[in-house]
C-alpha cells in the first residue's frame, strides 16, 4: 500500500514538473555595459575632431559628449563596479572615467583661456605632457590586462595607437599622423561597440560572441 501511495506522488510531482515552467534566471548585474554606452559618444566625437570634420578652432562643442556622456556614465559604472567588488571592471572603468573628464575641462579651458595662452603654439605645449601622460597610463593598462580575452586587448591597443599618433603629430607638426589617430580612434570604438553588443545580447538571453583567447593566462 505504501508502494503504490509513493509511486502515486512521484507521478503527481513528475506531471507537475512538466507543466510548470522553468523561471529564468536574472542576469547578474553588468556596469561595463553602462560604461560602454557612454564611452562611445565621447570616442566618436574625438574621432569626428581628428579626421577635421568637426571645427578644429571650436573644441568646446565636444564638451558634453566628453564630459556629460562618457566621463560622468563611466564614473557611475565605475561606483557601480566598485559596489559589486568588480575590481578590476571598476579600476578600467575609472581610468576612462578620469580621461573624458580630464578632457573635458581640458577643453573648456582652452575654449576660454583659462591657462593665458597667448597665442596658438602654446596649445601644443599644454597638450603634449597631457597627452603622453595618459599614453604611459593606457600602456600600462594595457599591459596589465592581457589575462583578458584578445578583443579586450585589441581595443586597448588601439587607445595607445591613439595616443602616440597623437604624441607624434604634437611633437614633430605633421598633421596627417592626427588624421590617422582619427581613424584608430574610430577602431577602438567598433571594437567596444562589438563588446556592447555581445554583454547586452548576453543579458537578454543570447549567445556569447567569440572574443578570442588571452595573450597570457
Amino acid at each position: 500500500m505504501s508502494t503504490e501511495s509513493e509511486l502515486h506522488s512521484a507521478a503527481h510531482a513528475a506531471a507537475e514538473s512538466t507543466t510548470t515552467p522553468a523561471v529564468p534566471t536574472p542576469a547578474a548585474p553588468n556596469p561595463a555595459l553602462l560604461g560602454l554606452v557612454g564611452f562611445l559618444p565621447g570616442g566618436i566625437t574625438l574621432g569626428l575632431w581628428l579626421i577635421g570634420y568637426l571645427p578644429t578652432t571650436l573644441p568646446g562643442g565636444m564638451i558634453a559628449a566628453v564630459s556629460a556622456s562618457s566621463g560622468l556614465f563611466l564614473l557611475i559604472a565605475c561606483v557601480w563596479a566598485a559596489r559589486l567588488g568588480a575590481t578590476t571592471v571598476a579600476v578600467i572603468l575609472g581610468a576612462f572615467s578620469a580621461f573624458w573628464l580630464s578632457l573635458g575641462l581640458m577643453l573648456m579651458g582652452l575654449t576660454n583661456n583659462w591657462f593665458g595662452l597667448t597665442n596658438a603654439s602654446q596649445t601644443g605645449q599644454v597638450l603634449i605632457p597631457y597627452v603622453l601622460t595618459w599614453l604611459v597610463v593606457f600602456v600600462l593598462l594595457t599591459a596589465a590586462t592581457l589575462r583578458l580575452p584578445l578583443v579586450f586587448t585589441a581595443g586597448f591597443a588601439f587607445v595607445d595607437l591613439t595616443f602616440a599618433l597623437l604624441f607624434i603629430s604634437l611633437t614633430t607638426g605633421v598633421a596627417i599622423f592626427t588624421t590617422i589617430a582619427g581613424i584608430t580612434a574610430f577602431a577602438f570604438c567598433v571594437i567596444y561597440g562589438y563588446i556592447f553588443v555581445d554583454g547586452l545580447g548576453q543579458d537578454l538571453g543570447a549567445k556569447a560572441l567569440p572574443m578570442g583567447s588571452p595573450l597570457t593566462h
